[in-house]
């Protein structure tokens, strides 16, 4: 498997794809790869000529009381999935290549990534536009592939992209979900045996709020009486702007049980 680490070694491999007429399908990820992701490598496979997905830990995207230190780090394992798809190239950069010294710059996308997470995580969205403007300049993919379990960063991503002119396809992914329901994270590594019954509730109650069967009050309580510990938000809102108005046809709900934060999403019943 070929490993690239450095930007230059990456625009080298990619610039004979270009005369060759090749596609170039890409994967973002932050490693510890679960089912979701390989659905993500899948798909990128089946859309263009060459996959080629990325393993980075993006500290920006991480305030300080977060999960930075602690994130899985599967390095290995990861390689040896991907791998077994058919992958033969992954990027693998590392913190210094990626923000050298004295690196200054952001990218901002103001109004989609006020509401929501925005609000209960405002460092995040920056981090996140940041780093995936990077790496979609650093290869220019012409196709990007991401799962719609982080809905809100996939509508984000998409603003950025046109906005920018970055001549890439955006293409979400179905969430993938385990045999209960539950969306695949790599946080789920975090959930004990005792919280896993919890957290296949999440899916269960946000089923019901997309479905009209309960308000959002309701389904907050629902939350904290399955046993979550706190609720930051459990809303019905506009999938384009994330906001009460409009037409509401996104749930989307983010939980804590203990120290562990999930999310998940779906499509409104109309």
């Amino acid at each position: 498997m070929h490993i690239i680490k450095t930007v230059a070694d990456l625009r080298a491999w990619r610039e004979p794809l270009w005369p060759d007429g090749k596609i170039l399908s890409f994967v973002p990820t932050m490693g510890a790869l679960h089912e979701g992701h390989l659905e993500l490598v899948r798909v990128g496979l089946d859309q263009a000529d060459i996959c080629l997905p990325y393993i980075f830990v993006n500290p920006k995207q991480f305030a300080e009381n977060e999960d930075l230190a602690a994130y899985p780090k599967t390095l290995d394992d990861d390689l040896e999935k991907l791998r077994s798809l058919g992958i033969g190239t992954v990027y693998v950069p590392d913190i210094a290549e990626i923000y050298p010294q004295n690196f200054q710059t952001t990218v901002t996308v103001s109004d989609i990534s006020k509401p929501l997470e925005g609000e209960y995580r405002p460092h995040f969205f920056q981090g996140v536009t940041t780093i995936v403007c990077k790496m979609l300049l650093q290869c220019l993919p012409e196709i990007t592939l991401l799962g719609e379990k982080d809905f809100q960063q996939l509508q984000v991503i998409r603003q950025m992209v046109r906005d920018l002119n970055i001549p890439t396809k955006i293409n979400g992914v179905e969430t993938v979900r385990d045999h209960h329901g539950l969306a695949l994270s790599s946080r789920n590594s975090y959930l004990s045996a005792d919280d896993y019954p919890i957290a296949v509730q999440l899916n269960k109650i946000l089923r019901k709020l997309a479905f009209h069967e309960i308000n959002e009050e309701q389904a907050h309580q629902a939350l904290l009486d399955a046993g979550f510990t706190k609720v930051d938000y459990c809303t019905l809102c506009n999938s384009h702007s994330f906001k009460a108005e409009g037409v509401l046809d996104r749930a989307l709900v983010a939980a804590w049980l203990g120290d562990t934060r999930l999310i998940d999403n779906m499509p409104v019943s109309m």
